[in-house]
């Protein structure tokens, strides 16, 4: 049985930008808006399966101000941030806390980059997220099953954003810099470059081989 595109609702003023998404995500059924405001009437009665949130928006709307709403609209839906208006420390805002974002790319947006995280984000986030950390979380039948969802998704906000700083090809990483970036040891970065690897997010090559380090206490 055909399964049907996913529904992609983009907020974007600029009519160039959806240009390219038309061209970059045409396998998907694609839906748009100039703003915010615009967007939350729209996934109010028909929420898509995923959405890319630019920042600067028409009527002088700032996209992230928005995000808040959007998750408590949109729960179980990834959201994806497009702008080339972010400063690095407000990138690392939008993907932490109860209210993130999946993903945050910068513009000009590599092509590649758009169409593999879209997938990915559709595949593995939101809903299908939260079923398979439930599920484990059933399986292990631990006391600590809270601490456990909570540290999985730090983990995962924590692999996108250093995803987003290293790329899928660039140059080796500094371990060191990274563990005191996200107040982790130099064990987790690893481990944490390890699962982008196995996950083909970033390419084996770019690292040298590490021995697997011991779990965490």
């Amino acid at each position: 049985m055909k399964t049907e595109p996913a529904t992609i609702l983009i907020v974007e003023d600029d009519d160039l930008q959806y240009e390219i998404y038309e061209d970059a995500l045409s396998s998907y059924n694609l839906l748009r808006v100039a703003s915010g405001s615009e967007a939350l009437a729209k996934v109010a009665r028909q929420p898509p399966g995923l959405l890319i949130l630019d920042h600067v928006l028409s009527q002088g709307e700032l996209g992230l101000e928005f995000l808040p709403q959007f998750r408590q609209l949109l729960p179980y839906v990834p959201i994806i941030i497009v702008s080339g208006a972010l400063e690095v420390h407000q990138q690392l805002k939008a993907l932490q806390g109860p209210r993130r974002a999946h993903y945050c790319l910068t513009k000009p947006v590599d092509i590649n980059t758009l169409r593999q995280a879209v997938a990915t984000a559709l595949a593995e986030c939101g809903e299908a997220e939260v079923v398979r950390q439930f599920e484990a979380l059933e399986r292990s039948r631990r006391i600590d099953a809270n601490e456990l969802l909570s540290r999985s998704t730090d983990r995962l906000s924590r692999q996108n954003q250093i995803l987003q700083f290293v790329g899928k090809s660039g140059p080796r990483p500094n371990i060191s810099a990274l563990a005191r970036q996200f107040n982790v040891a130099r064990r987790t970065i690893i481990r944490d470059l390890q699962e982008l690897i196995r996950r083909g997010q970033v390419k084996p090559e770019v690292y040298p081989e590490w021995e697997n380090p011991a779990p965490e206490e």
